[in-house]
């Protein structure tokens, strides 16, 4: 028999870039599927933190991308025939630049709000970090592999960024400033760029101050049609604002401003953030996020017209008004055909070479970290020495994760801790709920042997500590572990030594959002002493049900 350990390397960490059997194999997800089956869907589209999102439509094909902050792989591509049933079918970023500094859990930082467009036979994405500058990837092929990054600028400040390229051949960028970097904010601004989208050619233009109207203003996308120049942006702030249009004749202004949707008296708070896209049969959609605390900004799609005035208007309700509300339920875009119920992966079997793409790392990941196994069927995960300056997991790179699938939901994995056999390393692994504050199920081995404990870091991201208690001494380390999640995120935790019998594991817990991201659920397997060898924890399956 061919004893073959595949390393992950830039494989299983980064592998999105590639859509595998394993993910194709990909049921429907068991507890959100936005697609009503009867020719409508439900709102959210997605009930995943894919924040910030921005669509593109070639062909009969839609791609997303989203915000990805500093997980690893990032900006996330995906894919759907219809707006409403999404697959997940690779990332554009294996690792993150500079990639020193985010070899470093950096929570917050990263990629803020990209665009996508296709210009040329090829795909682009954009973004601002706000603390190094604008980025930009391209492919021919969104599902295959994306050029590495090019820094068109080096800045501080500037995020949310897109192109646009005219019709005379010249190319702009929209962008909008972080005030907490700049030192200022809630203004849109425009600089040029040369059309091969390598680096700027001046210091830009402010083109819109919304302090008084539209406080906050960011997240441009940016439009032509019918002779205008269009600035979708959204206003009033991430959980409380609006979806602002500004329109000009001329690139430079002076643009003319109008809201186009706001919550009125609909429960979906600060409808805005997307881009607008039509369908093959003419249509007019606007896709949206909404804050929803901690299960991150989810997803929404939204009926559009464009009005004989030449404005957009999003959203229901809005007769005689020019501004929308959002929707909950509506009928399905008309785009000339049916499609498959479609969602993101949540379950993975660990059985291929890589697993599958809703993973991402909390940094850029190293090689060790984690390896398939086909022959045995499992993902091995090899504890790792904890960053001296690291005070809780929340500071520790080699955390898997991925993000919460719907308001409610239970997350269940077949485990098994094989620690060092010769040394007290201080090894933990086990399942963990992650935000700004986190609760941990872990095998932990010390001079006793095995113990199950439970760990629990309130404050986390502001140096708290991890409070731990032992809850039962184990014979060996082989564990089902499982952590029920109920609306509004309370958490409770129980393991399983057969499989069928579950014992609830310490205290519940409420899951709090991280920084500008959802909460994720997820593993580890860390220590705190470093030989030249290392245990580790085999995962089995992990699987999303009701």
């Amino acid at each position: 028999m061919n004893k073959l350990i595949t390393t992950v390397g830039l494989a299983v960490f980064c592998c999105g870039m590639c859509a595998n059997a394993q993910t194709q194999r990909e049921q429907l997800s068991a507890v959100w599927v936005a697609d009503q089956g009867d020719g409508t869907y439900k709102n959210p589209i997605i009930h995943a933190d894919y924040s910030d999102p921005d669509v593109v439509r070639v062909g009969a094909d839609f791609y997303m991308t989203a915000s990805s902050f500093d997980a690893i792989p990032g900006l996330p591509i995906l894919h759907s025939n219809d707006l409403v049933n999404w697959t997940l079918i690779g990332h554009a970023l294996r690792r993150q630049p500079p990639y020193d500094h985010f070899s470093k859990t950096q929570h917050g930082n990263g990629v803020w709000a990209p665009s996508i467009r296709f210009h040329n036979g090829e795909y682009y994405i954009f973004w601002g970090d706000p603390d190094f500058g604008i980025y930009r990837v391209k492919t021919k092929d969104p599902r295959g592999e994306w050029e590495p990054p090019v820094l068109l600028e080096s800045a501080k400040g500037i995020i949310d960024v897109c192109p646009i390229w005219d019709d005379d051949g010249q190319a702009y960028i929209a962008y909008a400033y972080a005030g907490s970097r700049a030192g200022i904010k809630s203004v849109i601004a425009i600089k040029r760029m040369d059309a091969g989208a390598t680096h700027t050619m001046d210091e830009g233009v402010i083109i819109y101050d919304g302090h008084e109207l539209d406080p906050t203003i960011e997240g441009p996308k940016f439009y032509k049609r019918d002779g205008y120049y269009y600035i979708f942006a959204p206003g009033g702030g991430v959980s409380t604002g609006w979806q602002t249009v500004l329109r000009a004749k001329h690139i430079y202004g002076p643009y003319e401003r109008r809201m186009v949707m706001h919550q009125g008296s609909t429960p979906i708070n600060g409808p805005h953030q997307g881009g607008w896209v039509d369908t093959p049969t003419g249509e007019h959609w606007f896709v949206h996020f909404q804050d929803k605390g901690v299960y991150g900004r989810v997803t929404h799609l939204q009926p559009m017209e464009w009005r004989g005035d030449g404005w957009p208007v999003i959203g229901i309700g809005h007769e005689g008004k020019g501004c929308g509300e959002p929707v909950l339920t509506h009928r399905k875009p008309d785009v000339g055909r049916a499609y498959p119920l479609a969602t993101p992966p949540e379950n993975d079997e660990f059985n291929g070479l890589r697993i599958g793409l809703q993973w991402q790392w909390q940094a850029n990941p190293q090689a060790t970290w984690a390896f398939c196994y086909p022959e045995k069927g499992v993902l091995r995960l090899y504890t790792q020495q904890s960053p001296e300056a690291s005070r809780s997991l929340y500071e520790v790179p080699n955390v898997l994760m991925q993000k919460f699938p719907a308001p409610a939901f239970t997350a269940t994995a077949k485990i098994t801790f094989t620690p060092h056999p010769d040394r007290l390393l201080g090894e933990r692994a086990g399942l963990v709920i992650m935000g700004r504050s986190y609760a941990a199920l872990a095998l932990r081995k010390d001079a006793d042997g095995l113990s199950l404990v439970q760990g629990i870091a309130n404050g986390a991201h502001q140096g708290k500590p991890e409070n731990e208690r032992i809850i039962t001494k184990l014979e060996n380390g082989s564990l089902h572990l499982r952590v029920s999640v109920e609306e509004g995120g309370r958490c409770r935790f129980y393991y399983s030594t057969d499989g069928t019998t579950y014992h609830e594991a310490g205290e519940p817990f409420q899951a709090v959002e991280g920084h500008w991201i959802g909460a994720k659920v997820g593993f580890f397997s860390t220590r705190t002493e470093t030989i030249n060898d290392a245990g580790w924890m085999d995962v089995d399956w992990f699987r999303i049900t009701p």
